[in-house]
């Protein structure tokens, strides 16, 4: 088989990566170690994506926004931070980001369904499921793989979006840096009796980290990391049980609580690759960069990076330049660095900050918190930052 770009990996930043290349005139395959049929239709999984203004625009300009149920769509009004048992944390506003809102939450699934769907009608793209890449070749003018089932496909330029711990990158003798929180994440949604007023948290509490997501209604995501043995006593729980055990967590801030959704537990590890590109290679997404949650701004960079590269990779083709050059990947991962280096640097001081129990660190998150709160300027960076609107 023979394409002008092999993606390897389909889940929404690989799907989005080809819609933005689909009329270009460039043949583009995804190949996906999941079957097709979870592709075409991916399971909850339990994760609500914040996005940002950037992302929704580029959402919009490759057709998922449409596609999306506005009851899936939430906004997020303010973010409100706590430390402890103090309830004078640090609050952004939409008001300090110069908008009606911050941003946007919409689950991982329907974000999924939509890319799929806007690909899936396209004639100049190609979605293989039950796909997994045995090996990777590269040569002068493209990149030759093999697949487990023995077909080797001919591309010009190959697209690693296979998740934090990508088989592609290693085969690309990629290395990574690696950062395991040694803590879990579980993600469920629940009902509650007390308004959430669109506005998210997030509480560093003693022994753990809550935070809340607001949905449309009396309706959240919460989302509670733990160390991995006090999780399992979490996982144990049934319906019931859980519902209780996060009311008390939350400390009834939000009223009665009831499960209404299933519960996903994953594990926090943050990556960051040594190179994003190896030859007439790319890599994309969680593949690239892979953040610790608590920034919420994994996907959003993952989709704007994905972008910028289709975008240079349009402008080569109509100007009959080689979409593969050393040149243009290059700069793309030289921008792509710059964007990503400072928010995964931060992102892994913060947590480490907010999740140190010892009484120097506590002393200085709560003085931090409450000295951002008092500095307008530094709420408008903060809220610029989780907006980006233009």
């Amino acid at each position: 088989m023979q394409v002008d770009i092999a993606i390897v990996g389909a889940g929404p930043v690989g799907l989005c990566f080809a819609r933005a290349l689909a009329g270009s005139g460039l043949k583009v395959a995804l190949y996906e170690r999941q079957a097709h049929a979870a592709i075409a239709q991916p399971a909850f999984d339990g994760r609500e994506i914040a996005l940002t203004h950037a992302s929704r625009e580029i959402l919009e300009r490759l057709g998922l926004w449409a596609k999306f149920d506005p009851f899936d769509i939430s906004e997020l009004r303010d973010a409100r931070i706590f430390d402890g048992e103090r309830t004078d944390g640090l609050t952004i506003t939409a008001r300090d980001g110069r908008s009606a809102q911050l941003g946007w939450l919409v689950p991982n699934q329907r974000i999924r369904q939509a890319a799929f769907d806007v690909v899936a009608d396209a004639p100049d793209i190609t979605v293989q499921g039950a796909s997994s890449v045995r090996d990777v070749v590269q040569h002068a003018n493209g990149v030759t793989l093999a697949l487990e089932d023995g077909v080797r496909v001919e591309a010009r330029l190959l697209i690693a979006a296979d998740s934090r711990f990508a088989g592609v990158r290693r085969l690309l003798g990629i290395g990574v840096r690696t950062r395991d929180f040694g803590m879990r994440m579980l993600v469920c949604r629940v009902a509650h009796t007390q308004p959430h007023h669109h506005a998210a948290w997030e509480w560093f509490d003693q022994g753990q980290t809550l935070a809340l997501l607001p949905l449309n209604g009396n309706r959240a995501s919460v989302v509670l990391t733990l160390p991995p043995q006090q999780m399992a006593e979490v996982e144990a729980l049934d319906d019931a049980a859980f519902a209780v055990d996060m009311q008390r967590r939350f400390r009834d801030r939000l009223g009665t609580m009831t499960t209404i959704g299933t519960r996903h537990v994953y594990p926090l590890v943050g990556v960051y690759a040594d190179r994003f590109v190896a030859g007439r290679a790319a890599l994309l997404g969680d593949a690239a960069v892979g953040m610790h949650p608590v920034t919420a701004h994994g996907f959003n960079l993952g989709l704007q990076g994905a972008d910028r590269l289709a975008h240079a990779i349009r402008e080569a083709h109509v100007a009959g330049r080689d979409i593969a050059g050393a040149g243009l990947l290059e700069r793309w991962a030289r921008t792509h660095r710059a964007s990503s280096w400072p928010m995964y640097t931060a992102t892994g001081l913060v947590a480490s900050l907010y999740t140190d129990d010892r009484a120097p660190a506590r002393l200085l998150r709560g003085a931090t918190l409450r000295i951002a709160q008092r500095i307008a300027p530094f709420r408008r960076l903060i809220a610029g930052h989780l907006t980006q609107a233009r």
